[in-house]
Formats: C-alpha cells, sequence, structure tokens
C-alpha cells in the first residue's frame, strides 16, 4: 500500500523510509511541501505522514489544500511542535493523528496502521476474509490459523486486497500499491506476482473479472 512521507529532514526520513517499507508500504518520499502537496492531489496514497516545517509550503497548508480539494486519505502529522495550540491547529487543517518527535518508530508503525484501517471501516486490528486473516498491529497473514511466508511485495498486494475484500481492484491500482518507483502496465510482473501469491493460499480466494481487475472473496 502506498504512503507519502513528507519530511524535509533527510537523515530521519532515511531511517524512516526503509523501517515504513518493512511494515508492509510503498513510500513516496518529498522534502518540498508544494511537491507535497502535488502529489498528495494526484497519487491514490493509503495515507500520509508531513512534517508542519516543510519549505516551500507548510505542512499546515499542505493538509489544509488536500482536504479543500476533496482528499480524504489519513494523515498523520509528524513534527517537533508539541504544543497545545500547534496540537489544535494540525487537527483544524484536517490531520487525524499527531506524534511528536523524538517518537518510538514502533508507535509511528501502529498508529499508521490503525488510521488505514479504521479509514477503510475496518474496527477490529484483524481482517479476516474466509480462512485467512491479517493480525494488523503484528503485521502477519494467517491461513487457517497457519503463519503465512510472503515476500514484501506479496505482503503488499495482500495487504491491500484484504483492507477492499470483495471490490474488484484495477491493474494500474494495484501496481500503483505494491511496487516501488511505479509499475509499467505493459509488464507481466503483476500477473507473476498474483500467480505465486495464489498458490500460496492453494483456494481460489483471488478472482479475475475480465476487463476490469481482481478481487479478494471468501472462497464457498
Amino acid at each position: 500500500m502506498r504512503i507519502l512521507l513528507a519530511e524535509d529532514d533527510l537523515e530521519l526520513a532515511s531511517r524512516l523510509q526503509p523501517l515504513l517499507e518493512q511494515a508492509g508500504y510503498v513510500v513516496s518520499h518529498v522534502s518540498d511541501g508544494r511537491e507535497a502537496e502535488e502529489l498528495g492531489q494526484i497519487e491514490e496514497l493509503q495515507a500520509a505522514i508531513v512534517d508542519l516545517g516543510l519549505p516551500g509550503l507548510d505542512g499546515l497548508s499542505v493538509i489544509e489544500r488536500w482536504r479543500g480539494n476533496g482528499r480524504d486519505f489519513p494523515v498523520l502529522v509528524l513534527t517537533a511542535r508539541g504544543r497545545w495550540h500547534d496540537k489544535l491547529a494540525g487537527f483544524d487543517a484536517g490531520a487525524d493523528d499527531y506524534l511528536t518527535k523524538p517518537f518510538q518508530a514502533d508507535e509511528l508503525i501502529l498508529r499508521l496502521r490503525a488510521l488505514i484501517r479504521r479509514s477503510n471501516g475496518h474496527a477490529s486490528a484483524q481482517l479476516s476474509c474466509g480462512p485467512l486473516q491479517l493480525e494488523i498491529n503484528a503485521g502477519r497473514f494467517l491461513l487457517e490459523g497457519q503463519p503465512l511466508s510472503l515476500s514484501p511485495q506479496e505482503f503488499r498486494l495482500l495487504s491491500y486486497f484484504i483492507h477492499h475484500p470483495g471490490s474488484v481492484v484495477s491493474r494500474e491500482r494495484l501496481g500503483e500499491q505494491v511496487f516501488d518507483g511505479g509499475h509499467d502496465p505493459d509488464s507481466n510482473a503483476l500477473d507473476v506476482l498474483l500467480g505465486r501469491l495464489r498458490r500460496k493460499l492453494g483456494v481460489d480466494m483471488i478472482q479475475t473479472v475480465r476487463g476490469q481487475g481482481w478481487r479478494l472473496v471468501a472462497p464457498v
């Protein structure tokens, strides 16, 4: 699943990006507020992490512009500004959560997972589709109660599916959510990935909807 990291502290961003990728996310990193605002308008994001002190356009203005244009993906503010009126300004701008620096990386991941889960209408920290379960906080899949061994790309793909069960997802959207640097729609990489995942599931849960894409369904 693709998220945006808008952080101008390059040392911090270089530490966060691999942690977020290990947690199962495709990360688009920008260090400028205007670039963050633009990407948030055009990319299919599952969430954004935004520093308030961005150059070019401050974080509050970035969030306000997203919300003003109907962009409703969850936003986690990550900043050194810990005073109450700074937090109030963040929430008033449209942020969904607020984490002050310094912070624990595990807390950031847990908050991000919770935001994405709730934004997709899921109250529980465990998502299920038939024999398949995703333990969100632990970051692992179970199939009939047994841990499922997945590559990072397989985990991203299956995570996106189980957050949107029954929904038909196009090739273009899946490619954006799974592959670093985007996806060439003419490539067969996604088909290969889907084939591997289907074999690991061992049941017909990923259905092809001809001319539209794929969907995750519980086996009959």
